[in-house]
């Protein structure tokens, strides 16, 4: 696992670790009490996956051009800068994915069903608060994972950095190859 994909999920894991001691604090309830703190916080909960999916969908939208960048600079970069991207990119689907599923199944209208027992209401009322946990946290993992990404892109198309881990050695060796045969095309022109 490389460093950005470590840097996100600490991130995320953080964030999620945040979320749940907020629960852990809310305690033990019961079915009556979840059930109103659900429809509380159900529209917060929806909102939270509707940010998700714009979001997420922009940040893919917005990689076509990070691409058409990386591949017009005078840098060739390497493979592991284009799985980096690849890896952001599966991120944001799953989220995407597992956003609108969360959307939908929060946007049952549980709290008005009289068929549900009460007991479900606390278990769904914490499925409900862990899932906005992740999805909150793996916003979090993709949003760092993106700016390691695009830093490393300044770095290496806007500043011209040649020694960075992500440019391939072989446009290197080219570049030394050219000079020095120029240097070598002088010489013998001079004699």
């Amino acid at each position: 696992m490389n460093v950005i994909v470590k840097r996100a999920i600490v991130g995320g894991v953080v964030s999620t670790i945040i979320m749940g001691i907020g629960t852990y604090i809310l305690g033990e309830m019961s079915g009556y009490k979840a059930k109103e703190l659900l429809s509380t916080s159900l529209s917060g909960i929806n909102m939270l996956c509707n940010t998700v999916i714009l979001g997420s969908s922009t940040i893919l939208a917005l990689m076509l051009p990070l691409l058409s960048l990386s591949t017009g600079s005078n840098s060739r970069l390497t493979k592991v800068h284009y799985s980096h991207v690849l890896t952001i990119a599966k991120f944001v689907t799953i989220l995407i994915i597992v956003s609108v599923i969360t959307f939908l199944m929060l946007n049952l209208p549980i709290t008005e069903s009289e068929e549900v027992p009460s007991s479900w209401f606390t278990i769904i009322y914490y499925i409900s608060l862990g899932m906005a946990s992740i999805l909150g946290g793996g916003f979090i993992a993709i949003v760092t994972m993106l700016y390691e990404t695009i830093s490393n892109v300044i770095l290496i198309v806007g500043f011209g950095v040649k020694d960075h881990p992500m440019v391939e050695k072989a446009e290197d060796q080219a570049e030394e190859a050219k000079e020095n045969a120029k240097e070598n095309k002088e010489r013998i022109e001079d004699e």
